[in-house]
């Protein structure tokens, strides 16, 4: 994997995080059909990745707290398990509005690295099985992939199961 840094990829705030911090990762850029049901499942389908390997950036409230929760997009986050992760005692869906203004990024595009203020992350542990992962790249249909290691360390995630199986 080598560092991209196409002029079309570089302008969002994750691709800033991933340049500044010099992490190998790669760019992939589609087309995103706005009528797509789940971006998550469209980027798996256009890129032919496993859904497995295609995770998605979802906000949560726990306990009061906004957590970042990457999980796979075969599967949905079980709000539970990521409240006992952090140590918590309960954790709902972040309101969209909040995700947005918090992360700087649009549903859909939301993406673990660059954002707008930092919040407590927990990736789904199995992002550990393979040796790159695909996760948003700022922006609906931009994905970059990238070491599971790497997103660890660049958003000081734990890891957990933290998912239920579509």
């Amino acid at each position: 994997m080598g560092k991209n840094k196409s002029a079309a990829t570089a302008s969002t705030p994750a691709m800033a995080a991933l340049t500044a911090a010099g992490v190998p990762f790669t760019a992939h850029v589609y087309a995103h059909d706005p009528s797509a049901a789940s971006f998550g499942w469209e980027a798996a389908e256009v890129l032919g990745v496993p859904p497995e390997r295609v995770f998605k950036t979802l906000m949560a409230d726990v306990d009061g707290a906004l957590t970042v929760a990457v999980v796979p997009v075969n599967g949905t986050l079980d709000l539970k398990a990521l409240a006992h992760a952090l140590g918590r005692k309960k954790a709902a869906m972040a309101d969209p509005a909040t995700a947005q203004r918090r992360t700087g990024y649009v549903l859909g595009g939301i993406s673990p690295l660059g954002q707008r203020r930092h919040s407590p992350a927990v990736l789904d542990e199995s992002a550990l099985l393979f040796e790159t992962i695909y996760v948003s790249g700022g922006r609906r249909g931009f994905d970059v992939e990238l070491s599971p290691a790497d997103l660890i360390a660049l958003t000081q995630a734990t890891t957990a199961h933290i998912r239920h199986e579509a």
